[in-house]
């Protein structure tokens, strides 16, 4: 591997007409508490979510944006002004984008760094998350000849949760406290504080009363939501920027004493040695590019959560430390279903594999009434249960664990609750779960709920309910079945290994039966459901087959996946819609409402390439180069969206426009998982 793992965009050969997609890449930095910085890689602040220190606190905040933006002017030798970066705080429309004197940003090892050149004068600034810590240095560094240049930095903020409208004032009356060097930024009531301090030669900060500034949030418009608001300026830091001596900016929530822990060049140098171990200790089917840049992406979604304090105590007494998977960047928490799915790709191909046992163990105190929960809400310590699958993706989850580790006492400590997952099942739980025992299929529904991954709702629409036997629905129950049939097996308890395998012979009798859509040559999307039998072409028949344990005989596989490939596969994933459907909606855009009523209605998920290529692979075992093709689309994308990582989804019909979170955990999971197992025999 080499020493630096570099991702390059070079900005000085962006065309006018092409400006506008610099608001369409971004970049993120976290700091493994859920916390982040990101922006576009212009300077731009376009949505809600951008800042350079979006502070993960223990609840009721949740995440907090502390700094929002922070403006830079190189002063010239005459005396003249030179703002660097975007033009201004926002940009009006796309028309009005370009860069402004940034003539490259670039990963290095995952860290940010921009390059400007203007008016003879070359520097550099990038931009460290400390692991473990809220707290952000930007550092700046002289490239060319002149002796010394001055840099003036105008930090803007806006105290709101991360998810609040931007055009919320509930924070007002700002208040600025200096102690010799050291600044606080706060409000009367409300805590945290933001505390900055500028390490540089000559430093100095200028207060000017106070100022505010109302701008346009660009992508907030797109989506329909409120797109003005104004950030709070206390005043502006100077400092003499030398060839020989960077300047760096500390802002944090952290008390002093922990934030300055670090120097600027101890926190640089232990940011490479993190990633780059990351990248050695990881599946060797990982350690180039593009998959060692997706071990570097995996490892921004796998968090301590801050704030569950008692959970935090539960793990410290059982000898363990508490972990989970942030969804997606910028708005999702932590999610049962995405972080089963994502397990194998974030911590198994990586070789995390201590972090993957936290992570099941964890997950396993919190099953109530045979289910894991959905989600952990903003803020919150309690979970929601309204799934119908996150808890069989358990079953799926552990498996894979257990075949990298052969860790037998975690399998042993959950075997209790996997029993007690399945029993609920058999008997019914929460939502009208529960198995029918007229065929021994599960269904699943309730009014107002979307129990199953495509869960889109607004207010009381629930865009796809799939209420019924859902496809994907029986085949994770029966692979569970099988799994637990096994492990009992394993385990020498012949009578209940007996008794689940019977339940699961049962269950594919009846699904190889009923599931079969002989005029369409694939499977019904739902059976038994409120208007029947759904014949929707959807890629959730996929998992029929591609599971460990598939439901559905091998004579039906050829031709689900040649309907499969045929109407639902792109270069960047899967539609979720076949486009003959009346329902197809080619563009995920618009306000809540419009983008809602695309979301599984056709636009096309990433990570569905992961059970795609399984699938691929069960019909053409020898053909782990074909398979490979089918990512080859998603690499220049790694330069498009949020660049290093994959977007959470991308409109149906070309040319595929990335959307929604601009980082998603199973997206980059499931694509370094297959990226992993096409390049030949895999590790575990």
């Amino acid at each position: 591997m080499e020493e630096k793992l570099i991702r390059r965009i070079d900005l000085r050969r962006v065309r006018p007409e092409d400006a506008w997609r610099l608001l369409r890449q971004e970049w993120l930095a976290t700091n493994g508490v859920g916390g982040y910085a990101s922006g576009t890689i212009a300077g731009f602040v376009t949505w809600r979510y951008h800042g350079l220190l979006v502070a993960a606190l223990p609840a009721p905040f949740g995440r907090m944006v502390m700094l929002n933006h922070l403006a830079e002017t190189i002063r010239l030798p005459n005396g003249a002004p030179l703002q660097i970066g975007g033009d201004d705080l926002s940009a009006p429309d796309e028309t009005a984008v370009r860069p402004h004197y940034i003539t490259e940003f670039r990963l290095e090892n995952g860290l940010p760094i921009w390059r400007y050149e203007a008016e003879g004068v070359s520097l550099e600034k990038h931009i460290v998350f400390l692991y473990g810590q809220n707290t952000v240095q930007i550092t700046y560094r002289l490239l060319s000849s002149q002796e010394s240049v001055v840099i003036e930095l105008r930090p803007s903020i806006h105290f709101r949760s991360h998810e609040h409208p931007v055009n919320d004032d509930s924070h007002e009356g700002y208040r600025l406290t200096a102690v010799g060097p050291q600044y606080e930024v706060h409000l009367d009531g409300f805590l945290p504080r933001l505390r900055m301090v500028l390490h540089g030669e000559h430093s100095s900060f200028t207060y000017d009363g106070g100022s505010r500034r109302e701008i346009h949030y660009h992508k907030e418009a797109e989506r329909g939501y409120p797109a003005r608001g104004s950030l709070w300026s206390p005043g502006y830091f100077s400092v003499s920027l030398h060839a020989r001596r960077n300047a760096t900016l500390i802002a944090s929530t952290e008390w002093w004493n922990t934030m300055l822990a670090l120097t600027p060049e101890e926190a640089v140098g232990f940011d490479h040695s993190r990633h780059r171990r990351l990248i050695s200790t990881a599946d060797p089917h990982a350690h180039e590019w593009p998959a060692a840049d997706l071990v570097l992406a995996a490892d921004q979604f796998i968090i301590v959560p801050v704030g569950r304090t008692q959970d935090t105590a539960r793990a410290h007494a059982a000898g363990d430390e508490i972990r989970t998977v942030i969804a997606g960047y910028h708005w999702f928490t932590d999610w049962g279903r995405d972080t089963m799915i994502s397990l194998e790709g974030l911590t198994l191909v990586t070789r995390r594999y201590t972090e993957a046992g936290w992570i099941l163990r964890t997950f396993a105190h919190y099953i109530l009434h045979g289910l894991i929960p959905n989600l952990f809400p903003e803020g919150k310590n309690e979970g929601l249960y309204h799934t119908a699958d996150a808890s069989l993706w358990f079953f799926h989850a552990l498996d894979r664990y257990f075949e990298y580790t052969q860790d037998r006492a975690t399998l042993r400590l959950i075997l209790p609750k996997l029993r007690d997952i399945i029993d609920h099942h058999l008997r019914g739980t929460l939502f009208g779960i529960g198995v029918d025992p007229k065929d021994g299929l599960l269904r699943q529904g309730a009014p107002g709920y979307a129990l199953t991954w495509m869960d889109a709702k607004v207010d009381d629409w629930v865009v796809t309910p799939r209420r019924g036997k859902a496809v994907e629905i029986n085949a994770l129950w029966y692979n569970a079945l099988r799994l637990l049939e096994g492990w009992l097996r394993e385990e020498h308890d012949e009578p209940a290994a007996n008794a689940i395998g019977a339940h699961a012979k049962r269950a594919g009798q009846s699904f190889n039966h009923r599931f079969w859509y002989s005029k369409g040559n694939y499977l019904y999307d739902v059976i038994d459901g409120e208007n029947g039998d759904d014949d929707a072409c959807r890629p959730n028949q996929l998992l029929a087959f591609s599971l460990k344990h598939p439901i559905l005989q091998q004579s039906y596989w050829q031709p689900v996946l040649d309907v499969i490939q045929k109407k639902l596969l792109t270069p960047h994933g899967l539609r979720t819609l076949s486009p003959d459907h009346p329902d197809y909606k080619a563009n995920y855009f618009g306000d809540l409402r419009a983008r809602d009523a695309a979301y599984h209605q056709g636009t096309v998920w990433p990570w569905l390439l992961g059970p795609f290529i399984d699938a691929w692979l069960k019909v053409h075992p020898d053909d782990r180069h074909g398979a490979r093709k089918f990512l080859e689309g998603l690499v220049p994308h790694l330069d498009e969206g949020c660049i290093g990582s994959i977007n959470e989804i991308f409109d149906a019909d070309p040319p595929f426009t990335p959307r929604g979170c601009i980082a998603q955990a199973w997206s980059v999971a499931e694509v370094l998982r297959a990226w992993a197992k096409t390049s030949g025999k895999q590790m575990a």
